[in-house]
């Protein structure tokens, strides 16, 4: 998460993961007493909470930002922890360069506090969430978002040099929720530029 919140768009894609992260991120803020836990892995046991969720099954690291954006804003709405504050770059250990608060006291508030008075909160936000996002983002299945994903690059091959199969999947996820190709490539090289902080943080 960073503190220069852009104003990308929320989907309905990162509602019903971000619903998983929080989830997830809630059961490891209980056992870990705060320590930090990487993105990949936290998709991986999300999925282990879920494994017959294919939308779930779908998600990578790259498009976790918009994820945990949405958990933060269920914290803020109601008051609790930053549960966040636990998410990290897996290489660096470390949140995404521009993290607004104080990290160690954000994960140990998140670690402190009790998350199952929260759930029950959840279905209503998300449908609140769900229902704010417009009408004209309307989801597509995974061949016709690919055929649109190529068309785009195929025109703007030389801007395309830097995506990886990652980069390319996550693009494909948010055609999927509904975005143009160009805003679904902007907001992926966006979280790449986000992603590239944390080493610098020592």
């Amino acid at each position: 998460m960073t503190g220069n919140a852009r104003a990308e768009q929320i989907t309905v894609n990162d509602i019903e993961v971000g619903m998983r992260v929080y989830e997830a991120l809630a059961h490891h803020a209980g056992s870990s007493q705060g320590a930090p836990i990487g993105y990949k892995d936290l998709l991986t046991f999300a999925r282990s909470l879920h494994p017959k969720d294919l939308v779930l099954g779908r998600a990578v690291p790259i498009g976790i930002g918009m994820k945990l954006r949405f958990v933060d804003a269920f914290c803020a709405a109601h008051g609790y922890p930053r549960l966040s504050s636990l998410a990290v770059d897996q290489e660096s250990m470390l949140p995404a360069k521009g993290y607004d608060g104080d990290w160690d006291a954000d994960r140990r508030a998140a670690a402190a506090f009790d998350w199952s008075s929260a759930d029950a909160q959840l279905p209503a936000f998300a449908s609140a969430q769900r229902a704010a996002v417009p009408a004209r983002l309307k989801p597509r299945k995974e061949r016709p978002a690919d055929v649109s994903w190529y068309a785009y690059f195929c025109s703007h091959r030389k801007e395309c040099e830097w995506i990886g199969q990652e980069d390319k999947h996550e693009i494909i996820n948010l055609i999927m929720a509904g975005l143009d190709p160009e805003t679904a490539f902007g907001r992926v090289k966006a979280a790449r530029a986000d992603a590239a902080g944390p080493t610098e943080a020592g």
